[in-house]
């Protein structure tokens, strides 16, 4: 259980970080307007971010423009950061009994 409350923690921080890297690109996108190609920075971020826009557009039905898509990747990884750190890792803290755990009527 130790493992997998680890794991779930692991997890939190590498959706973060995919978090980062998508809105530095949006932010990159912006600013750098017509050059960001060329930008050193954004290429980077273009690579971090290629497998999670894949996946996202895999997923997606094809009505959704391929501009559209790295904003709908930001809004699932936020939707995967949100349920790991509201629901998943305060569940696996309870059961490891590193939180005091509310009370089964008060969760509801």
């Amino acid at each position: 259980m130790e493992l997998l409350f680890q794991g779930a923690g692991i997890l939190q921080l590498l959706v973060t970080l995919v978090a980062l890297f998508l809105l530095g690109q949006g932010v990159l996108y912006v600013l750098a307007g017509r050059n960001r190609d060329r930008n050193l920075f954004y290429q980077l971020f273009q690579i971090t971010t290629r497998p999670v826009l894949r996946l996202t557009r895999w997923i997606t039905p094809k009505v959704i423009v391929d501009r559209h898509i790295p904003f709908v990747a930001f809004l699932l990884v936020a939707w995967v950061w949100v349920i790991l750190a509201v629901w998943i890792l305060p569940d696996l803290a309870c059961a490891l009994g590193k939180t005091e755990c509310p009370s089964v009527g008060a969760r509801k």
